[in-house]
């Protein structure tokens, strides 16, 4: 009678997912809002990657709640790691090739996360990919090599200031353009680097605080020292 029950939930369930997505206009004419998008971002914005400025200007307080919420879930899982002991005479050193690997390979990637969120307002990526990227150059230096990333602290401070330094960018809007996170800096020539006015230097704040939150975790979670 469960598994009867249980296939009828799954059926309604599949049923409705399906009936949703054929609603959703996939693939056809834009409606008003996306062209309004569409049509005034690159003269308002400047951002070249219309996803971005939808994203970062016109959802600026959802993407300031998504970091929240990311240092809360940190800030968590590292609360409940601490105080475990960990037997670092049960973790196998790496090998020569690995360790050698990953000296060449940690600045290229962190290089290669640098330039994902510099140009998040140019091309698909932006702060959170981009500061993912980095976390994993970490993590592969945690496994690899020894005394990197000890110095949790310049994680934290690194972190917090990347946060102020996002909220006061956005106080800077209201005090200078009259909204939350308004661009009240030059747009610069459509399509380079120095361009879009504050995106790119909000998501570089973004990409450094993504990087060294997760990068923090990831040393709570090797056994490293919290503070």
């Amino acid at each position: 009678m469960k598994k009867i029950f249980g296939l009828i939930i799954i059926v309604l369930f599949a049923y409705v997912f399906l009936s949703f997505l054929l609603v959703v206009p996939f693939g056809r004419k834009p409606g008003h809002v996306a062209n309004y998008y569409l049509d005034t971002e690159p003269e308002k914005l400047g951002g070249k990657n219309v996803v971005t400025s939808v994203v970062l200007i016109y959802r600026g307080l959802d993407t300031l709640g998504e970091v929240t919420v990311l240092f809360l879930a940190a800030l968590g899982v590292s609360a409940l790691l601490t105080g475990m002991k960990r037997d670092r005479k049960k973790i196998r050193k790496p090998s020569l090739i690995v360790s050698a690997g990953t000296r060449y390979l940690f600045p290229m990637i962190v290089l290669f996360g640098s330039y994902i969120f510099v140009h998040g307002h140019l091309t698909p990526g932006g702060g959170f990919p981009g500061g993912v990227v980095i976390a994993t150059a970490f993590l592969l230096g945690y496994v690899a090599l020894e005394g990197i990333g000890e110095n949790i602290k310049m994680f934290h401070i690194t972190e917090g200031t990347a946060g102020l330094l996002y909220v006061i960018t956005g106080i800077l809007g209201i005090a200078l353009a009259g909204t939350f996170l308004e661009n009240f800096l030059p747009l610069g020539r459509f399509g380079s680097v120095f361009s879009a006015g504050i995106m790119p230097v909000l998501y570089v704040f973004i990409g450094l605080k993504v990087g060294t939150e997760m990068a923090g975790l990831l040393h709570s979670m090797k056994g490293g020292e919290h503070g």
